[in-house]
């Protein structure tokens, strides 16, 4: 991965961060949160 690229991606990702907290409230990220949290116990069990 190019720094060009890294530097879009983390752009795009803070950018949309910030239109879901303006948007929302942030309710759009803390549930891809919680769900993230709930897959990497599901991974944990599994190893």
């Amino acid at each position: 991965m190019t720094d060009r690229i890294a530097l879009f991606l983390g752009i795009a990702l803070i950018g949309l961060m910030v239109l879901d907290l303006a948007a929302n409230g942030g309710e759009a990220l803390l549930f891809l949160v919680r769900k993230f949290v709930v897959f990497i116990e599901f991974l944990a069990f599994w190893r």
